[in-house]
């Protein structure tokens, strides 16, 4: 019984031994080098006590995959997957098996980080590019952006940059019509209320009446109508103001574009492009404008570049706009955008092409006409005369119509009063039409498919001559060259082979905590029960999910020493608005709405600024010491000179420089006595799980990036999850949402996401790895984490300088290494190190951030012992390279950093240069045995700026 016991304790901890990289045995050696006996001394070395947990972790014991796995299976079994004909944004679609299984299911895609290497991402990026040309084609405007969080954010952003560039600067106000989206309203109310701008929601043809900066108008609209805007955009822009248009991708296939009728902006979600509904997310959004707004774009752009050697290379352009760079002048707080997703909406795209995409739409809209006729024909009333695949049904017995509905399967729309909604999709079929017909008309009506079908094409259609599409789109060859099974799986696999993934070697980005997404957590992504979900179905269909979410908040709960968990924010920096948000709020409640001073220190994430921005909130810069920790004295000062004012405290813990502060209880009394909140940057939490928490320290609200600290992949660039913890204080004060009854939250506190639970399709991944883990191997991991970082340190200390150490120079989970005192003495920068990385086989640590000049480095605790001493010993041969431009030995103009990257290309052809073709490409012995190649040499960003081109070149261009 014994032996029987062991085997099965030894089952329940094979997770934990297989997501933390270094055994034992590994372990041990690791800290000997360290001069460190045990794991428990490093920590107690490392760890301030006064912040240390007096007990562990309350969720419990680890599980096996099997029993996890099985356990999930039947909370999915629990949601009902009806057949839902809802609308509002979100419809069944089927994702290509071959995108699913080498796109979404394919580490190679979903574990990239975002592309701010270009060299080694030119495959996402010229996925990305697709969506952009994609949007360009289907919205008829000049510029689009590589997407945006959902459409209703995207709404929101289109109201922060029509603010920006409206030349109707006296009005505050702007318009929304009644016929967009109700959560979409919900979204842009809630910003617009942080912002100070007062909105207007009236009928859409007459946003022209008002004195406005901007409006907002649905195309077609929420209820099914396709309107004539042009006169309506027109009027607006008389006046100065700025229009932006939601769309629904498909109907654009058939509808006339939107930039055609005069649109400034166009939007709009592109999940119905092979995109799982998932109960909410994740989904990409599209945004277009015109080109003379490209400076107020929110998110990022991917632009045309050329490389060292003349060939097209792809990179984000316009990267000074990126939040970390310009803080609070940012245009948006945008952080992860939906880059995964962009990219099967765009496969999606090429898949069909535009003969199919056409198909597809003409599909679902002739069903749509065929329902619509039968039910005139059957007697009932619709309340639109036009539409796409939306009809609006006048019902004498709603609840009776919802009854027989839910006995059937089926949800309709139910929001307006009177009515059923019913919208179809790519997946209706002519029997679910039928179904409709014996369920809206009774058994003993005479409409079919079959009868109605000639009926329908022989009569006038309902979409307006004048706005059907009269032009091309998707002319570009990628969009008509891979419709074969085979074409389209060699691109996929052409452009996965030009990215460098966590399935190739270790990514030791600081900040961004790069670690294993197990394939047992991927797994049920893609279940239908969990990804065929409407958002806006009925509580008691998603009971499956309710469970899983419950248990995830709990264990969440837990883990942050907070009261209450909100889900719905679905990026990080969505998570810092939506925290931010509940502070206001409980300000007002207090009768302080004038508290709106947040402090935050100089190493903090450049998110804070932009997020306290976002929240109408003046910053206040808090110094930090020689050491990088907070200035106390700066601190108190500003707390107290501002304790009127003062709203909250941003920081980050441990401290961005990678420390934990001994003062951080301090820090949180100051800003309390003060009158402020403490907003506790999330980030890092992949150091405290299990040692220490938020709540523990003395924060008031954190944001939790689940694509982090959690295992949920960075997809590219995206998706994320942001969830917020708060103090019982602050729970009445999160968001809430204008269609879904949220348990414990107030529903006119506005959304801030469009779904409910942002995200949700995600979720499991977190509650499986945190099952999977246990309270122990929680603790474990965090512990691991310290000592991979503590590791990399000691081995790299001697060789490159570390910025800042805290106690007993430990570093926390990651560490800086100042690259400054040796671009002073070889001429070599922090940029030539991240690029010669790539000839060894690596992605670039985080570059230039939080100090210039400098390379932060997270190895994470997934990371084994060999691939920690592969990457030191990778670093300390490039030290050994700049010794020999220190000595010059090579010359600063041609020296195997500064012409890095290095392509087959390069050493195929004629040699110029002073070292060798085998120190190019194969520095270490095991490179050669698995070599990465980049398939460009190093951009030019000044050349892709000044030149600014974002659409899909010429396919010659990359022949």
């Amino acid at each position: 019984m014994t032996n029987v016991s062991l085997s099965v304790l030894e089952q329940k901890q094979d997770f934990i031994r297989r997501h933390i990289g270094p055994d034992a045995s590994e372990q041990s050696a690791m800290l000997e080098t360290m001069g460190v006996s045990s794991l428990d001394e490093l920590i107690t070395q490392t760890v301030p006590a006064d912040i240390r947990l007096p007990a562990p972790l309350q969720m419990g014991g680890a599980r096996t995959e099997v029993e996890t796995l099985a356990y999930l299976k039947s909370l999915a079994q629990q949601n009902q997957v009806f057949r839902s004909h809802i609308g509002m944004g979100y419809s069944n679609t089927f994702t290509p098996h071959v995108i699913l299984r080498n796109v979404l299911e394919n580490p190679g895609w979903y574990t990239a980080y975002t592309p701010y290497q270009p060299e080694i991402a030119q495959g996402r990026l010229e996925m990305l590019l697709n969506f952009q040309q994609m949007t360009l084609d289907l919205t008829g405007l000049d510029l689009a952006s590589a997407s945006l969080l959902d459409e209703s954010t995207a709404a929101a952003e289109a109201m922060a940059l029509a603010k920006r560039v409206s030349k109707n600067k006296k009005s505050n106000t702007y318009f929304v019509a009644d016929h967009v989206h109700p959560q979409t309203i919900d979204v842009v109310k809630t910003r617009a209320e942080a912002f100070g701008f007062d909105v207007i929601v009236g009928a859409w043809n007459t946003a022209g009446e008002h004195d406005v900066f901007g409006a907002l108008l649905q195309y077609p609209g929420t209820t099914g109508e396709v309107n004539d805007l042009a006169e309506v955009i027109a009027a607006v822009q008389a006046k100065k103001g700025i229009v932006a248009v939601a769309a629904d991708i498909m109907s654009l296939v058939l509808l006339k574009a939107p930039g055609q009728m005069g649109a400034d902006v166009v939007l709009g979600s592109a999940q119905r492009f092979g995109v799982p509904m998932g109960y909410g997310g994740p989904h990409a959004a599209f945004f277009a404008t015109r080109d003379a707004y490209k400076r107020s774009l929110p998110g990022r752009i991917i632009g045309v570049s050329k490389d060292t050697s003349g060939n097209v290379a792809l990179r984000m352009a316009m990267q000074t706009r990126e939040q970390h760079i310009r803080r609070e002048k940012a245009n948006s707080n945008i952080c992860t955008a939906q880059v995964l997703l962009a990219n099967m909406a765009a496969f999606y795209a090429i898949y069909h092409g535009p003969q199919g995409l056409k198909t597809i739409a003409n599909r679902i809209h002739r069903l749509t006409s065929i329902l619509a006729l039968g039910l005139q024909q059957g007697g009932l009333k619709l309340a639109n005369s036009s539409w796409f695949d939306t009809v609006l049904v006048a019902v004498d017995d709603k609840s009776a119509v919802i009854e027989a509905a839910q006995a059937r399967g089926i949800n309709l729309r139910l929001d307006v009063s009177g009515h059923v909604g019913i919208s179809l999709d790519e997946t209706t079929t002519a029997t679910n039409v039928n179904e409709l017909f014996d369920l809206l008309l009774g058994e003993s009506h005479n409409a079919s498919v079959q009868v109605l079908d000639q009926q329908v094409i022989d009569a006038a259609g309902v979409i307006p001559a004048n706005l059907q599409r009269d032009t091309e789109f998707l002319t570009h060859p990628v969009f008509n060259r891979y419709h074969s099974e085979t074409e389209m799986l060699r691109y996929i696999k052409r452009l996965e082979n030009k990215d460098l993934s966590l399935n190739h070697s270790m990514i030791s980005l600081g900040s961004c905590t790069m670690k294993l997404n197990a394939t047992a957590e991927m797994i049920p992504v893609t279940w239908p029960e969990f990804g065929q979900l409407h958002p806006f179905c009925p509580r008691e269909q998603a009971k499956g999910y309710t469970a899983m979410m419950t248990e995830l908040s709990d264990w969440l709960i837990n883990i942050t020493g907070y009261d209450a968990l909100l889900m719905q924010p679905n990026s990080g920096a969505q998570g810092e608005y939506a925290g931010l948000l509940a502070i206001r709020k409980y300000h007002e409640s207090r009768g302080d709405a004038h508290r709106n001073i947040c402090l935050i220190p100089q190493s903090a994430h450049g998110t804070n600024p932009a997020s306290a921005q976002m929240a109408s909130m003046k910053v206040v810069v808090v110094a930090c010491d020689t050491d990088g920790n907070i200035d106390l004295n700066d601190l108190r000062e500003k707390a107290e000179s501002m304790a009127d004012q003062l709203s909250c405290l941003m920081v980050t813990y441990p401290s961005t420089h990678g420390v934990y502060e001994e003062t951080i209880r301090e820090v949180c009394d100051i800003v309390h006595a003060n009158g402020g909140q403490v907003y506790l940057d999330g980030a890092n939490m992949n150091a405290q799980v299990g040692l220490t928490s938020p709540g523990f320290i003395g924060a008031d609200v954190s944001h939790l990036n689940l694509h982090k600290t959690f295992c949920i992949p960075h997809g590219g660039g995206g998706p994320g999850m942001g969830p917020i913890g708060v103090k019982q204080h602050l729970a009445p004060f999160v968001a809430g949402h204008a269609v879904v009854d949220m348990d414990g939250e107030a529903k006119d506190n506005g959304a801030v996401s469009a779904a409910p639970y942002g995200s949700a399709s995600i979720l499991p991944i977190s509650w499986a790895y945190i099952a999977m883990m246990g309270s122990q191997g929680l603790k474990h991991a965090t512990e691991v984490a310290i000592l991979n970082a503590n590791y990399l340190t000691q081995r790299l200390k001697e060789h490159f300088p570390v910025l800042y150490t805290g106690r007993n120079d430990r570093v926390a989970h990651e560490c800086i290494l100042d690259i400054r005192p040796l671009k002073e003495a070889s001429g070599i920068t922090e940029m030539d190190i991240a690029k010669r990385l790539i000839d060894y086989g690596f992605h670039s640590p985080t570059m230039s951030f939080p100090v210039a000049g400098t390379l932060m480095v997270e190895p994470t605790e997934s990371e084994a012992k060999v691939e920690l001493d592969r990457f030191a010993d990778t670093l300390i041969a490039i030290r050994q390279e700049i010794a020999k431009v220190e000595k010059g030995e090579w010359s600063l103009e041609d020296n195997p950093l500064v012409n890095a990257p290095h392509t087959q290309q390069n050493v195929m052809g004629e040699w110029p240069h002073s070292y060798s073709r085998e120190t190019a490409v194969y520095p270490l012995p095991s490179v050669a045995q698995n070599k990465f190649w980049p398939t460009v040499n190093r951009i030019d960003d000044v050349y892709g700026d000044r030149n600014l081109f974002c659409a899909c070149v010429p396919m010659s261009e990359y022949e």
